[in-house]
């Protein structure tokens, strides 16, 4: 079964990166548009957003924007309408903008010097819960309805333990659940006992303050997941797409690397390699996503 990823794009913030420190603009370009999605808060994230836009179009030559989605699936309505030409966004909805839109894979992010990371649930120190059995009948926040670690996968490890029979089943089991819009919101929402517990990133609980930080556990850790990948709308243009590439690729230089910061924090990129999504694949195919 393949979803449509209709959700129209609603774009909440948009900032244009219009410093140029001498380079010319090429004439025969237009502007560079880019998704954001919402995985942190989006006013920070807006500042973060004019900080790498204004480095990119000194990089590449052309004037580069940038804005902030709903969530993943807006993300992959603005690069289907043109109303952006690359996105940052999870494995799986790659995978499923992919075989939407022929979605082309540019970059990979490295996180702690590996390629892949894992979602996990994560519940108040204090709260008595202990194993997945017993989130039976509490509230959960996950980060989005198709985010790889942030619902999809540590979704799984309820279904491997016997606990859901699947997503469409997930409801039997839990109280409720709520898709917070993403990492940071939903690990917000468990950390201030909205819900009982939050499915995100491994990485997730850093979003949190330091006292947040040491009152929240995980006790389930899903499989390794592929990291975060850059994709392309499959008619960017081939010379404009290679600029990007090369202009990212240079934030893995020294002189360069604190500008990481401004792009969700990796370690750095590497270019993508189409096959080592196949297991994020199987997983949609596995779930009726594909």
């Amino acid at each position: 079964m393949s979803i449509r990823l209709t959700r129209r794009a609603a774009l909440i913030i948009s900032v244009a990166g219009a410093a140029f420190s001498g380079t010319q603009l090429a004439a025969q370009e237009d502007v560079l548009r880019l998704a954001f999605i919402p995985q942190e808060n989006p006013e920070k994230l807006l500042g973060d957003i004019a900080a790498i836009t204004g480095w990119l179009a000194d990089q590449i030559g052309v004037p580069v924007e940038g804005f902030v989605t709903i969530d993943h699936a807006a993300a992959v309505e603005a690069l289907r309408n043109g109303d952006a030409d690359i996105s940052f966004m999870g494995a799986l909805p790659f995978v499923l903008a992919e075989a939407e839109i022929d979605a082309v894979p540019l970059l990979s992010e490295v996180y702690r010097g590996a390629p892949s990371y894992t979602g996990r649930i994560f519940v108040r120190r204090d709260s008595g819960i202990e194993t997945l059995a017993d989130l039976g009948g509490k509230d959960i926040a996950f980060a989005d309805p198709i985010s790889e670690s942030g619902y999809l996968y540590p979704l799984a490890e309820f279904v491997e333990a016997g606990l859901v029979a699947g997503p469409g089943e997930a409801e039997a089991f839990f109280g409720r659940i709520f898709f917070a819009g993403g990492y940071q919101q939903a690990m917000q929402a468990m950390a201030e006992g909205l819900v009982d517990a939050a499915g995100a990133s491994q990485y997730a609980d850093l979003l949190l303050t330091p006292q947040q930080q040491a009152e929240v556990v995980w006790i389930a850790e899903s499989e390794p997941i592929p990291s975060h990948v850059v994709i392309a709308r499959p008619g960017l243009g081939a010379d404009l797409r290679s600029r990007f590439v090369d202009a990212m690729m240079r934030l893995n230089e020294a002189g360069n690397r604190g500008l990481l910061r401004y792009l969700y924090g990796p370690d750095g990129y590497v270019r993508a390699d189409p096959a080592a999504y196949d297991g994020v694949r199987d997983m949609a195919r596995r779930y009726g996503l594909l």
